[in-house]
């Protein structure tokens, strides 16, 4: 028997992976479309665990959570939890389940004062501070939605699969949108942290962690970003899930 299955439901994917108390197995993602009760009794029958941990921020996928869990505990991860910090915001109810997991793994694994960069979406920037409160962040558009918008919104502009770039000045229409992706993009990234570091910790020693789908290919030229973890995401419901234990 193992101790977990951890599930972080996302708008667009979903990541699944057991785990132990110290350790996550490499974790499946899937469409978050896909995501069944079959799919999970299916694991239960391949694994034996002692709780399922959950972050969601698609409530209509929970139900099938519920139903192909049975008779095992199901965790829903919330700002009732104990986190191992504490939180200093108007309404916690209404804090997205992955940023209060970022926001607790990235001050087990590395550290406070923190921020996380989750690569979705949406890329969001949530803030631990010095005194090891979760005290907000910042919600942009994501890399894929900016680009798929304007595929969607304009009558010639193309499709594109999003890589570094090979020039800032594209030699064609998809080169050009490559460019303003993926360049632009980091910008706005490197805009946001300098006015997070500006207003809250200056002249302190900051750990800035990046997860989520695009996080190599933009972290990549953005020395802000000290750290690249995956599946952050996953590790904050294991550690939330062994404090809650």
């Amino acid at each position: 028997m193992t101790d977990y299955l951890l599930v972080d439901i996302s708008n667009s994917y979903t990541k699944l992976a057991f785990a132990s108390i110290t350790r996550l197995s490499a974790p499946v993602r899937i469409a978050t479309a896909k995501l069944s009760s079959g799919l999970v009794a299916g694991l239960l029958r391949r694994q034996k665990i002692r709780k399922i941990v959950v972050s969601s921020v698609v409530p209509e996928k929970n139900p099938a959570i519920l139903k192909g869990a049975r008779k095992v505990d199901v965790i829903w991860l919330d700002s009732t939890l104990k986190l191992g910090l504490t939180i200093d915001y108007p309404k916690p109810k209404s804090i997205g389940a992955d940023r209060l997991a970022n926001a607790v793994a990235v001050t087990e694994l590395y550290g406070f004062p923190a921020i996380v960069v989750d690569f979705g979406t949406a890329v969001t920037f949530d803030i631990v501070s010095g005194e090891r409160k979760y005290i907000g962040g910042v919600i942009a558009p994501g890399l894929e939605a900016i680009t798929n918008f304007l595929y969607q919104r304009t009558a010639l502009l193309p499709k594109i699969s999003l890589k570094e770039p090979r020039s800032v000045v594209g030699k064609s229409t998809s080169e050009a949108m490559l460019s303003g992706a993926v360049i632009g993009y980091r910008g706005l990234v490197r805009e946001i942290l300098m006015r997070i570091k500006a207003e809250h910790f200056p002249r302190k020693k900051l750990y800035v962690v990046g997860t989520g789908g695009y996080a190599r290919l933009i972290a990549r030229e953005l020395p802000e970003i000290g750290a690249i973890r995956p599946h952050l995401t996953l590790e904050g419901l294991r550690i939330i899930a062994n404090l809650n234990h």
